[in-house]
């Protein structure tokens, strides 16, 4: 059983693993790299640069749709695979979860995703979930439109520069629906506009109290 030291207090923790959820550009990396930094907490990533489909998939959404999300889907599952084979303290960057209720399905739902392929997908993912432990904390980041697209300018991706605000606003109606019927563990919402944990203390204070009292 392993020790796992929370600000001033410490925790017994025999495994617990935190999620963060949000759209592009919401911060959840920034937040992952706070927890692992603040409580020694193993990260696991999300793996964009690993997609041989994204830069096609932003080129042409309606060709590459299928493609990006099954490679998404299998690498997710993979990372979640591996999440169970470690103990202590973990947090992971966007869960399988989100992959299918968010992504896929808002492919499907704006024509870019066939229904045979999306019926594929989405049957292969709730085959994946019978086998997969949800997260002690799903920790979900809301952030406005407008400063979802102007944090997705200053990080200067390439492949993101052109993401369409109407997809941003599609996905963050997603977010906030399946975040309202959520319920495979605890959750909380944290709105990040004016939020930031990485250098104002009084923030960080916050957020740590708000993410340790589930701890």
């Amino acid at each position: 059983m392993a020790l796992v030291l929370m600000g001033s207090k410490t925790f017994m923790s025999k495994h617990k693993y935190i999620a963060v959820a949000g759209n592009i550009g919401s911060g959840k990396s920034s937040l992952v790299n706070f927890l692992e930094t603040q409580y020694q907490i193993k990260p696991f990533y999300e793996s964009n640069d690993e997609n041989p489909y994204l830069a096609d998939f932003y080129r042409d959404m309606n060709a590459f749709a299928f493609h990006s999300q099954i490679f998404f889907l299998s690498r997710k599952f993979q990372i979640h695979q591996e999440i169970k084979k470690h103990h202590g303290l973990l947090v992971l960057d966007r869960t399988i979860y989100e992959d299918a209720e968010i992504f896929a399905t808002a492919l499907f739902k704006s024509g870019r995703m066939q229904k045979r392929d999306f019926d594929v997908y989405f049957d292969l993912y709730q085959t994946m979930c019978e086998s997969l432990r949800p997260p002690d904390l799903m920790i979900y980041l809301k952030c406005s439109v407008p400063n979802l697209k102007k944090r997705i300018r200053l990080r200067g991706r390439a492949i993101e520069k052109d993401v369409p605000n109407a997809y941003l606003m599609q996905l963050q109606q997603l977010y906030d629906s399946w975040v309202l019927n959520y319920q495979l563990s605890e959750a909380v919402t944290i709105e990040t506009d004016q939020l930031d944990y990485v250098t104002n203390l009084v923030d960080r204070i916050d957020v740590m109290k708000r993410i340790e009292k589930f701890l």
